[in-house]
């Protein structure tokens, strides 16, 4: 049993680096997926609507703690640092991500649990399996953690914990250092966009009526004397899928321009939200914006905000840049700062910058070299 004590805290260890990591290098993808979980539970809940939506709206910070803890909690593990504490709150985190994937799976609420980021994706029943097995793992920890030798490597510990809230901090300012979304740097959003030409994989639930049993198939079974469809689902639904789905841009009067976006030299100025964007990196936009106009960069506003309020904060803030809509949630899976600055080359990203970053023109010429 020792020995089993001491795989699993190694096991337990790495997985939760692992993980921890993929998601704290972007807590802004892990903090939207957390709001999504806390609007769920305020509408599941409505007598705890406004606990819930407390949480929803602090969001980001505690995607930082979530997603810092649990790399150094990982660490820890594995030093075998402090193994009463530790194990006591890889209890309890377990518990509560064991609790989110098996809502989601069960309720079929959200499909995605970000159990890994934007790196992995698993589906809902995948995640909640992964769990009750770090579940497993965590509770032969917690058993024996009256019998693991405490180190004291009280440097290296101190380290983790600020190497990972730095590059969590460093995400939410500027933008995450390695980017696993489809609109990552080199990526062509065209191409995903493309059908991937994967043959679907089916597989369908029959209930038999001789039986009184639900049966499952990867064909259609066609003897209904003795079967009665009940349900199907594509078991390779991610690889069948094109990445990007929902790109799509438009102006003002509905004209769609997803295409010509995807065509030459494209600067694009992305405005998720209107409210309390600082006003210098406005003037800094503008700047970039009105520098590349008689060049072969095209300089465009996407934004997701409703047309009569962006018209007046366009107006509000003298912004001449043409804009057009796009949807809320593509905009927030491209930029994770608001506003963010976006570099296309017949589609494919030549570079992004958050809004602490904001680049001058000869920044943008050097990328398109």
């Amino acid at each position: 049993m020792k020995l089993i004590s001491q795989i699993a805290r190694i096991i337990v260890g790495v997985i939760f680096i692992f993980s921890g990591f993929v998601k704290v290098v972007d807590p802004v993808g892990t903090g939207i997926k957390l709001e999504e979980y806390f609007e769920v539970f305020s509408q599941d809940i409505p007598d705890l609507e406004s606990f819930f939506m407390f949480f929803a709206h602090n969001s980001l910070v505690l995607s930082l703690i979530f997603c810092a803890l649990e790399v150094i909690l990982g660490v820890a593990t594995l030093l075998s640092y402090r193994m009463k504490i530790t194990s006591w709150l890889l209890l309890g985190i377990i518990v509560f991500f064991t609790f989110l994937t098996f809502y989601s799976a069960y309720f079929n609420k959200v499909t995605d649990c970000g159990c890994f980021g934007d790196f992995l994706k698993l589906k809902p029943w995948t995640s909640f399996n992964k769990d009750i097995f770090l579940t497993v793992l965590i509770l032969i920890i917690f058993i024996f953690r009256n019998t693991y030798k405490d180190s004291n490597l009280h440097a290296v510990m101190a380290i983790a914990t600020l190497i990972s809230f730095g590059i969590g901090i460093y995400a939410i300012l500027y933008l995450p250092p390695i980017d696993f979304l489809p609109y990552a740097i080199g990526k062509s959003i065209p191409d995903q966009m493309k059908p991937t030409g994967i043959k679907p994989i089916f597989e369908y639930t029959f209930l038999n009526k001789k039986t009184g049993k639900e049966e499952k198939s990867n064909e259609f079974l066609m003897d209904t004397t003795t079967y009665k469809y009940v349900s199907s689902i594509t078991l390779n639904d991610d690889k069948v899928k094109p990445k990007i789905t929902d790109y799509f841009v438009n102006d003002s009067q509905g004209n769609v321009y997803t295409d010509s976006t995807f065509t030459g030299n494209k600067l694009l100025f992305i405005f998720k939200k209107i409210k309390d964007v600082d006003k210098d990196e406005i003037s800094e936009i503008k700047a970039l914006g009105k520098s590349v106009e008689g060049t072969n960069i095209e300089p465009m506003i996407l934004t997701s905000a409703i047309q009569s309020e962006f018209e007046e904060f366009r107006v509000a803030n003298n912004l001449t840049t043409p804009y057009f809509t796009a949807d809320a949630t593509v905009l927030k899976t491209m930029a994770r700062t608001n506003p963010c600055v976006i570099l296309l080359q017949n589609g494919v990203v030549k570079g992004k910058w958050g809004n602490h970053s904001i680049p001058d023109k000869a920044t943008i010429a050097d990328k398109l070299k």
